[in-house]
């Protein structure tokens, strides 16, 4: 999808929404999951967040990327359903719980010492490791822990983070600094 012919563009047709919602609804749908803990309301902000940039594509106008913009819009819509009456009464304290084995013997894989072609068991290592690592990103405070899913998980630039949360990109990086120096500590102390 161009980025530049959305920005000038005052509506777009059907294919092209069923396009930017192919390339970008797991976005969508993971950070408005992200902000709810709640696949329900996920599911329907995703949605109302294709709606609203299908009614509002004449307000893109391309000074950040169309990932950015959707996000941007998530981020809001989210928050405005917060403060809804009815959002506040419906499942928004639910979370789904993710399963770790947390008893289980941990053992530290270094990548260099990976082989070209991983064995299952090393695979599921990994993957254990990385959703580890997840849980440590996700019981952060909330200043360091949507940006680092922000720059980690959706490969956002410090200055697309800073006008999405609309801060400075030195509050960015300074969070994203200190986030990053938080989640080692905390896995050093887990591997261990």
């Amino acid at each position: 999808m161009d980025d530049r012919l959305l920005a000038q563009a005052q509506t777009i047709d059907n294919y092209t929404l069923s396009s930017i919602m192919d390339d970008y609804g797991n976005d969508v749908w993971n950070y408005a999951y992200f902000l709810t803990k709640s696949a329900e309301q996920a599911d329907e902000l995703s949605q109302e967040v294709f709606i609203r940039a299908y009614s509002g594509i004449a307000q893109y106008r391309g000074d950040c990327s169309l990932k950015t913009w959707l996000l941007t819009i998530t981020r809001n819509t989210t928050f405005t359903y917060r403060k809804s009456r009815f959002f506040r009464s419906s499942l928004w304290g639910e979370t789904l719980p993710i399963e770790t084995e947390r008893g289980a013997s941990s053992q530290r894989v270094m990548i260099a010492e990976q082989p070209a072609h991983p064995s299952a068991e090393m695979e599921v290592m990994r993957k254990e490791h990385i959703h580890e690592i997840w849980d440590i990103v996700l019981a952060l405070p909330k200043k360091f822990r949507e940006i680092l899913l922000l720059n980690l998980k959706y490969e956002l630039t410090t200055s697309e983070i800073a006008e999405m949360l609309k801060i400075s990109s030195g509050t960015v990086k300074s969070r994203l600094s200190r986030g990053k120096d938080k989640v080692r500590k905390q896995w050093e102390e887990r591997s261990k």
